[in-house]
């Protein structure tokens, strides 16, 4: 399957944004070695955030977030943020599983 990982990713500073951008990372490095594809909306967005000058980067991260989303058959929910819950909405509302741990993930193996 293709799994979104989702989580909190905006913080107060930048050492909180690289750690919690790890947490989803290592999170789809486990679904990954499950056999899954994994796929991260604020990995595909933020080298084009680093090239753009926008008004509103958190509704630019969401574009593009939403855009990869749309490929996945299923989300990892790690962490909630309003990001992350625009996210799991969409998968429910569209009948894709969401999935709260890597344990009901393996469920599914």
């Amino acid at each position: 399957m293709i799994i979104a990982i989702a989580g909190p990713y905006s913080a107060d500073n930048a050492e909180d944004r690289l750690h919690n951008l790890n947490r989803m990372n290592e999170a789809a490095a486990r679904v990954l070695e499950m056999g899954h594809t994994p796929l991260i909306g604020v990995n595909a967005a933020l080298p084009v955030l680093e090239m753009s000058i926008i008004e509103d980067p958190y509704e630019s991260i969401m574009k593009i977030s939403m855009a990869v989303i749309s490929a996945c058959e299923g989300i990892l929910l790690i962490g909630e943020s309003p990001g992350a819950l625009r996210e799991r909405d969409w998968m429910i509302a569209n009948n894709r599983p969401v999935f709260h741990s890597l344990d009901e993930l393996k469920a599914i193996n």
